[in-house]
């Protein structure tokens, strides 16, 4: 559970670190999982629907940025994103009914692996409301100089900064923007098992990787179950049926019950498109827009 001081600073910056997040049998149970596949990966020529592949991966030496939907690639994720202790936590911060939106496994190679540039995560993802966050994990040390996330305080409270370059969404603002104060910025490190958490809408972003040790940093982005995706139910959106759409929210609720009254606020909204020419990752979506660098 968190203290009244650690909820008022999340409110108050937007961001929070929390160590010993994990007990000592989960942190071991995920490392070991997330080895498995990373060995796996070695047979893996190109990115598919488990794996991002980072420039230089071959078989004597695997190179990731991502390991995709680990929540759907082994139980064990799910498992620990459910335990009391990560959903006290989250209660603390969204309330009890609390829904994923998504998960990922940041797999930074050492030697370069490739940096996220700035951006919110709200940019991507607009709701009927902003109690939305996303949890990191870490599954090993992260300092500064294996790329460890960063954070603008207070950011969440400010504006939705310009996400588009040449006309789409490139998932990047423009580290020329007058509202972008790099020198704002702290670095989220810890030991293995430790969580930050930042809010939907606080600028982060995460420079390249250029230790010799991967940043293993297991990300569930997650917000409160009246928090409804803007981009409609109907199958002519989604592609998808009523019955799935409704089996694919209620499969994704962490704790409490979906809330079948969307709660409304008064939240800055842009829809993310139109899409680069690569959407497929937020990697090759930034890449493929031509998004500026903030750590070139």
């Amino acid at each position: 559970m968190l203290s009244k001081d650690q909820i008022d600073f999340y409110q108050e910056n937007g961001y929070l670190m929390i160590e010993n997040a994990l007990s000592e049998d989960q942190l071991q149970l995920l490392q070991e999982v997330t080895n498995t596949f990373i060995e796996g990966s070695r047979e893996v020529t190109q990115s598919n629907d488990v794996y991002d592949l980072d420039e230089g991966h071959c078989k004597d030496e695997p190179r990731l940025t991502r390991i995709k939907l680990p929540h759907k690639q082994h139980p064990a994720f799910w498992e620990v994103l459910g335990s009391g202790r990560i959903t006290s936590m989250l209660s603390a911060l969204l309330g009890p009914d609390i829904r994923l939106h998504t998960s990922k496994l940041n797999t930074k190679a050492p030697g370069g692996g490739a940096a996220v540039e700035w951006h919110q995560d709200w940019a991507f993802y607009p709701h009927t409301n902003d109690d939305m966050l996303a949890v990191g994990i870490m599954l090993g040390d992260v300092d500064i100089e294996n790329g460890p996330l960063l954070v603008i305080p207070g950011s969440h409270r400010g504006p939705v900064l310009e996400h588009m370059n040449d006309g789409v969404f490139s998932g990047a603002i423009d580290p020329q923007d007058p509202a972008f104060d790099v020198s704002k910025a702290v670095a989220l490190t810890g030991k293995a098992g430790s969580m930050s958490v930042h809010h939907v809408r606080t600028l982060h972003g995460s420079a390249p990787n250029l230790s010799d040790r991967a940043r293993l940093l297991l990300l569930y982005e997650c917000g409160a179950a009246d928090a409804w995706p803007i981009a409609g139910s109907a199958s002519s959106f989604t592609g998808m049926s009523q019955a799935a759409f409704w089996q694919t929210i209620n499969e994704r609720m962490i704790c409490g019950v979906q809330s079948m009254q969307p709660r409304l606020a008064d939240v800055p909204i842009r829809m993310p498109l139109p899409p680069p020419p690569d959407s497929s990752s937020i990697f090759t979506m930034q890449q493929s827009s031509g998004a500026r660098s903030a750590f070139a």
